[in-house]
Order: structure tokens, then C-alpha cells, then sequence
């Protein structure tokens, strides 16, 4: 039964849980002491606070010295991050997702990394890094900047240790080097992301890669058996059916008189121009000899000054038009349509450009 008669304890005294037993005290005795223990408490959390401050600020300091140096010396290198090997291409926001997707983040997620070690991939690599250089470099974002001089030092080191594909990378370097000229000068337009020191520092890169690609030599064989040469003038003309740019014929020419009487060969220049350019842009080009023969060497030459070449590539970047998905030929994506491979289209470096220009 529940004691119903007067409390015993006067107006503002409590027991209280010590050491020594449960003692009474007042609400001023209790203030009293939660002030001093909060008075305490804080000291101590204040204390925490500046050692945490003081560590936190030395931290800083240290990366903020650590970050300028790196952009100084530009050491910095960005690690190459990417879930899957393909990508959603999507051009407009919707419930599912927001925004659209770029050139940057595209050429930020697919494995170009990886595709400039394949020998099917490596001139696709090239003509889309050659491509980007020409126009679309101040479309890229600023990780996407940073990746693309960073899968160039790779592609340019890949080319001086394996002594291949020397020229198509000059040529690359020398139009990236010619469009830096020109967007360093529109700094103010802030076609470039990042500070003009670093941009500076990278073109100074560019000519060190130049240079270092003028003076590579190429190391001979060691084995002493059968060249090109000791081979018969048949098997020399089907070799030479096999290259498709005729700067190398000339240079092959070049080798030797017996060579370069072979590199004459009309049928060797006519199936170059008709592989290359179409027989409207032959036509337009007709130079005739004074015996009355098609000067086909002549032609060509004229040709590529005029029209691009024909472009073939052992791999490309493919897309799906059922699901909008941009991937490399030879990894399958998740698609949904029943019959993938009627949806499927082949790209370009020129197309794969085309794709995000919206």
C-alpha cells in the first residue's frame, strides 16, 4: 500500500550514490558540483580540441607543401579507375538518372590503359588521342586532361622501348605541341583546366618526347639468316602489297636500288589510291604522263594532301543502340535485345567523337 503522508525530505534535498553511501544533499550542493565536473569536462574537451587542431593544421601544411610541389614538378599522376569496361552513354536526365554523359567521363572510365598494350587497339588509341588533341582537348575535364598526358607518356614510352610505330606518334606529338600553342595563348578564355605552369611544363614533356624519339635508332637483328632482300622479287612485291601508307614504300625504296626499282611498280601505287580514296576523288585527281599512263605514285601523294586516308582497324570501341552502351569489341556487355548483334554498330575514332557531341 503506497505511503501517502507527508515527505520527509525538505524542498530541494535528494540522495545521493558516494563511495562512502548514500548521502543527502541540496540542489545548490548539486549544482555546484555539476558545474565544477562540467567545468572540468570542458577543460579537457578544449584541451583535445587544440592537440587535434595542432594536428590537424601540421597535416595540412604538409599536404598543402606536398601538393605544391607535386604541381611544380608535376609528378602527380592520376590512378586509372574504372568498375566495367563499357559505359552507359546517355544524353538527357531522366527519373533513372540525372545529367548526361561526356566525352571526359567516357574517356576516363574506358580501359585505355590497357588498350594502348594491345597491338589491335594501339593505332585506334593513337588516331583518337590525335583526334582529341586537334579540338576537343578543352572539352575534357580536368582528371580527363590529366589522364590524357599521362596515357600519352605511356603510349610515347611503350614506342621507345618496342621501336615501333615511330612516325604516327611524332605526328601526334606535333599536333598536340601545335594546338597547346594556341590554347596557352586563350588562357583567359579558361580553355585549359589547371594552372598555366603545369600546361608550360607539359609542352616542355612534348619536346623532350619529340627529341628523344628523333634520336632513337633502331637495333638490327642479330640472327645472320634470310632478309627481305635474298627473297624472290615476288614474295618482295607481296610484302610490300601489305603496307597501307606510302611514306613506307618510300623508305623501304630507299633501302637499296633493287628495293627502290620495285617500290616503282605502277600496280603497287594503284591498289594504294584505290584502297584509300573512292573513284570519285580518283577521278578528280587524274595526272597523266607524257607517254600517256596514269602517274598512280604522283596520284596518291596529291590525294592524301586533299582527302583523308581510309581507316581499318583490328579492334574498335563498338556500340549498342538497344541498351546505349559504348564497349570494346571483344568484352560482352549486358544486353537486353534478343538479337545483340543487330544493334551493334562498329565506331570510328571520328564516330566515337560524334557520339557525345550533343
Amino acid at each position: 500500500m503506497p505511503f501517502l503522508g507527508q515527505d520527509w525530505r525538505s524542498p530541494g534535498q535528494s540522495w545521493v550514490k558516494t563511495e562512502e553511501g548514500w548521502k543527502k544533499t541540496t540542489t545548490d550542493d548539486k549544482n555546484n558540483n555539476v558545474s565544477v565536473q562540467s567545468f572540468c569536462k570542458e577543460a579537457e574537451e578544449e584541451e583535445s580540441f587544440n592537440k587535434e587542431n595542432l594536428l590537424l593544421s601540421f597535416s595540412y601544411d604538409m599536404a598543402a607543401k606536398k601538393r605544391k610541389k607535386d604541381l611544380m614538378n608535376n609528378n602527380t599522376k592520376v590512378p586509372y579507375f574504372h568498375r566495367e569496361k563499357w559505359i552507359y552513354v546517355h544524353k538527357g536526365s531522366t527519373k533513372e538518372r540525372h545529367g548526361y554523359c561526356t566525352l571526359g567521363e567516357a574517356f576516363n572510365r574506358l580501359d585505355f590503359c590497357s588498350a594502348i598494350k594491345d597491338t589491335r587497339r594501339f593505332n585506334y588509341v593513337v588516331r583518337l588521342l590525335e583526334l582529341i588533341a586537334k579540338s576537343q582537348l578543352p572539352s575534357l575535364s580536368g582528371v580527363a586532361q590529366k589522364n590524357y598526358m599521362n596515357i600519352l607518356e605511356r603510349v610515347v614510352q611503350k614506342v621507345l622501348d618496342d621501336q615501333q610505330n615511330v612516325r604516327p606518334i611524332k605526328e601526334l606529338l606535333q599536333t598536340l605541341y601545335v594546338s597547346l600553342c594556341g590554347l596557352v595563348q586563350d588562357m583567359g578564355k579558361s580553355v585549359l583546366v589547371g594552372n598555366i605552369n603545369i600546361w608550360v611544363h607539359r609542352m616542355e614533356n612534348i619536346l623532350q618526347w619529340q627529341q628523344q624519339l628523333d634520336n632513337i635508332q633502331i637495333n638490327r637483328p642479330t640472327n645472320t639468316g634470310m632478309t627481305l632482300t635474298d627473297l624472290p622479287a615476288s614474295l618482295q612485291l607481296n610484302i610490300m602489297h601489305s603496307l597501307s601508307d606510302g611514306r613506307d614504300l618510300v623508305s623501304l625504296g630507299q633501302v637499296c636500288p633493287e628495293l627502290g626499282t620495285l617500290t616503282e611498280d605502277r600496280l603497287l601505287w594503284k591498289k594504294l589510291c584505290q584502297y584509300h580514296f573512292t573513284d570519285r576523288q580518283i577521278r578528280k585527281r587524274l595526272m597523266v604522263s607524257d607517254k600517256g599512263h596514269l602517274e598512280w605514285k604522283k596520284m596518291y601523294f596529291k590525294l592524301s594532301r586533299c582527302y583523308p586516308h581510309r581507316e581499318q582497324y583490328s579492334d574498335t570501341l563498338h556500340f549498342c543502340t538497344h541498351c546505349h552502351i559504348l564497349f570494346w569489341k571483344d568484352i560482352n556487355h549486358p544486353c537486353t535485345a534478343n538479337n545483340p548483334e543487330s544493334c551493334t554498330m562498329s565506331l570510328s575514332p571520328q564516330d566515337f567523337i560524334n557520339l557525345f557531341k550533343f
